[in-house]
This record gives structure tokens, sequence and C-alpha cells, in this order.
């Protein structure tokens, strides 16, 4: 970033930081990422342990299966890159995205409990050391319903404020479902659900939680 937006960027935090229901909510929304980011790993290691079942995909049939984990790690590292600068510009943005994370994650763990599959044939290990850091020592592939990778890409699309970037994240989704799909990472059913689970998340953070208070200042 130049200067000129750095000081920009430190104005908008100092303003938003002086409201104190702001400095609640990014704090809370931190403490809560974290917990739930120490959880991850022992949840993740238990669900690969269980058995379930292999859904009856007609597309994954139609489409080889393909090493795309590095298109994969490479366009998902891009936009997280452009929307960390954007959240250092824009802190309503970066609080969105805690609050919508928080959510989604909660979401996942649910239906992932509640619905208890094994990878579809043909499944190639996606390697990403970033996100695996998160997942425990063993590998993990029925971590399926819904897709972690769609949902939080179409989440930074609902995030990001403009409309250059806006576009690119939605591009950068599309691209996202695609090659997961190549690389029978997930079923189908996995990835439409990421786009319903990532709207759902966004949409009920924005709804409740980050709701303006009728005084600011409290």
């Amino acid at each position: 970033m130049s200067q000129t937006s750095l000081i920009a960027a430190r104005q908008e935090w100092q303003e938003a930081w002086g409201i104190r229901s702001f400095r609640r909510k990014v704090i809370a929304g931190f403490l809560i990422t974290v917990t739930i980011l120490s959880f991850f790993p022992s949840f993740f290691q238990r669900i690969e342990q269980r058995r379930g079942i292999v859904l009856n995909d007609p597309l994954l049939k139609l489409v080889p299966a393909h090493n795309v984990s590095i298109a994969l790690f490479i366009i998902i590292w891009t936009l997280s890159t452009l929307a960390a600068v954007r959240a250092v510009q824009n802190p309503r943005m970066f609080l969105t995205f805690v609050w919508s994370w928080v959510i989604l994650s909660v979401f996942r763990m649910l239906t992932i409990s509640l619905v208890p599959l094994d990878p579809p044939a043909g499944l190639i290990g996606l390697v990403d050391p970033l996100s695996n850091a998160f997942y425990g020592p063993k590998f993990i592939t029925k971590d399926l319903f819904f897709s972690g990778h769609t949902s939080t890409v179409f989440l930074l699309y609902l995030c990001l404020p403009g409309r250059v970037d806006k576009r690119l994240a939605l591009l950068i989704t599309f691209g996202v479902a695609t090659l997961l799909l190549i690389q029978h990472v997930h079923y189908t059913l996995d990835v439409l659900g990421g786009f319903l689970f990532g709207w759902l998340s966004w949409w009920i953070a924005t709804k409740t939680i980050l709701r303006e208070p009728a005084n600011p200042s409290n």
C-alpha cells in the first residue's frame, strides 16, 4: 500500500476503534476465532476416523481426476492476500469477515458431524500447507459437506467492497469450485453447499451481530 493509503487506513481504524461496540465485537470475534482454530485439529482428526457413505455423483463420473493443487493454492491465497490488504484498509470489512467466518465454521462443524461421508472415488489429496496446518497430523479427506474452500472464497467475495475486487473474487470462487471437482476433493453437493452456507453465514452476521446500534458510541 502507498503511504497515503496507510495513513487513510490508520485514520479509519482509529475512528472505528473509538466506538465501544466495534472494539467489543473485534475482541470477541478474535477470541472465538482462536478458540475455533485450536479446536479444529481434534475435531477433524476424529471425523477422519469414522465411517461414512459414498455418494453417487454423476458429474464427478464424467470428470477425470487430475491434480490441480498448485493452481488451487495460488488462486486461493492470491485472493486471501488481496482480502487481507482490503481488510487492513476497511475495518468494517474486517469485522464482517471475522464474524461471518465464525458462523461459517460453526455451520461447517455441525454439517460435517451430521452428514458422515466417505471421499469420492478417485480423490487426489489437496496439497495446501497453509490450510492443512489447522487439520492436525493426519491428512483429512472426510471434511466433505460442505466445502470449506468454496464457502470461504465465496465469503471473501461477499465481504469485499470494491466492484473490481468483487468481480475477481467471484471469478476465483467459480474457479476454485471447478478445480475442487476436477481433483475429486469434494462431491458436487459439497461445492453447492459451500455457496449456500457462505451466503447464509454472511447474511446472519450482517443482519444480527454487525447491525449498527442506535447509539454507535455504546
